[in-house]
């Protein structure tokens, strides 16, 4: 755990001085998702781009947006 934070401090240290703690949040969030799917990219944890075709195809059926 001591990794992630020094991480973060890292991270943040290289963040505009001016930047609210909303905008840190959504920076550090922003991180932590990217790194997210990239490790889901590695681990093949990924979708095709015609099964996302065929998954928004069926979500607007589903929606009635034909």
């Amino acid at each position: 755990m001591a990794l992630a934070k020094e991480d973060a401090i890292r991270f943040i240290e290289k963040l505009p001085d001016d930047y609210s703690m909303d905008e840190i949040m959504a920076e550090l969030y922003f991180k932590q998702q990217v790194e997210q799917g990239l490790r889901d990219a590695e681990e093949g944890r990924v979708y095709s781009h015609e099964q996302v075709k065929n998954m928004v195809k069926e979500w607007r059926k589903s929606s009635g947006r034909n």
